[in-house]
């Protein structure tokens, strides 16, 4: 059952004790996934996205190189019908996997699925409205995918009537919201609606308690700046961000967002500690196009955690580097410039269902 929640501009101006969105360091039960199946959109680049999806599937369930059985997360896979999803359980055969035949426009489910948050039931999935990244793209069956999830997933869900996209808010999990001006406050979201109103929004409905808002994101970002290629909280009160490096087309932007994070506090009133990895430069593609490359759009799963690289002399250094932000999980670094062309990478195409708190 979906519980249907007031808009932004009569909000309650504080948080929400109903509802918490997790970090996305806390235990999950389940990722949800969409089987790259698009040919007109992916074309040549079909294949080698379907073979990255698979390398991260195995990361997110936990499989080693070596083999072995599985210890991570159950893995939610769409897939829009019945020859795909016979070709993704090939592909996907040994992991614990559960496939929904649920039409989707692409799978950039961080964006288009629901944010799961934990409520008095235990788990909810949130819906908001979805646009197509302030009408870029509209794909036949994105702006459906949430409400579908939130169904097939059995929980008792919410749905608020304002655009959101999962990858434009970054949880610490106790109350602390980051987000980007160039996103959250650009008209081609929620025309109308103020900073403040919007702010009463995320307090009401994923239960923060403050919002911190950077400037700008990457360049060539069809996102508008999503937080999450820019900054990742990986503890509490800890933020990782990039460093420009020699000739970096994002310099400006990735300085002004290392100022910005070293003077902030987070809801507990900690000032912020941040760590910094390379940037991975500049990556184009074959058009000789910018891309909008981040090392810290990783995906933090169960047993591990999985970093795009790019093939940028810069990749083993800031795999290293996250790979000391989390001791007790393998951090591994999977090639994800096909995955890019389509805009992002792991995080993008990953949305995590957190585990019910234990009592």
């Amino acid at each position: 059952m979906i519980r249907l929640m007031s808009g932004p501009g009569i909000l309650r101006q504080n948080r929400n004790p109903d509802l918490r969105q997790p970090a996305e360091w806390e235990p999950h039960d389940a990722c949800w996934l969409a089987w790259p199946s698009h040919v007109e959109l992916w074309r040549e680049s079909l294949a080698p996205v379907q073979e990255a999806f698979v390398t991260f599937a195995r990361n997110i369930a936990g499989i080693d190189s070596l083999g072995g059985s599985p210890d991570g997360e159950r893995l939610e896979i769409l897939v829009p019908g019945d020859a795909r999803e016979a070709e993704a359980r090939q592909r996907l055969a040994g992991l614990p996997c559960r496939f929904h035949t649920i039409p989707f426009g692409d799978i950039w489910l961080r964006d288009t699925a629901p944010v799961f948050v934990r409520s008095p039931g235990g788990v909810s999935p949130v819906s908001f409205g979805f646009n197509g990244w302030g009408g870029k793209w509209s794909l036949p069956g994105d702006d459906a995918v949430s409400a579908a999830i939130a169904e097939a997933s059995g929980l008792p869900g919410f749905a608020f009537p304002w655009v959101l996209e999962g990858g434009s808010v970054e949880p610490d999990g106790e109350g602390t919201i980051l987000t980007t001006r160039q996103c959250l406050l650009n008209p081609n979201r929620n025309p109308g609606l103020s900073r403040e109103e919007i702010e009463a929004g995320l307090l009401e409905a994923l239960g923060a308690e403050k919002v911190l808002w950077l400037g700008d994101g990457l360049l060539n970002d069809h996102t508008d700046g999503h937080i999450d290629t820019v900054a990742r909280f990986v503890a509490p009160g800890v933020v990782v961000c990039m460093e420009p490096v020699p000739g970096d087309p994002n310099r400006d932007a990735l300085e002004t967002i290392i100022r910005d994070l070293s003077e902030m506090r987070d809801a507990s009133g900690r000032r912020l500690s941040v760590v910094t990895v390379p940037s991975p430069g500049e990556i184009l593609d074959e058009e000789g196009e910018l891309m909008p490359a981040s090392y810290v759009n990783f995906y933090i799963a169960n047993t591990t955690v999985t970093v795009p690289v790019y093939g940028s002399n810069n990749d083993d250094r800031a795999v290293q580097t996250i790979a000391k932000l989390f001791p007790a999980r393998r951090t591994v670094g999977v090639y994800a410039k096909d995955v890019l062309t389509g805009g992002g990478a792991f995080h993008c195409i990953s949305q995590q269902q957190p585990a019910r708190a234990k009592g």
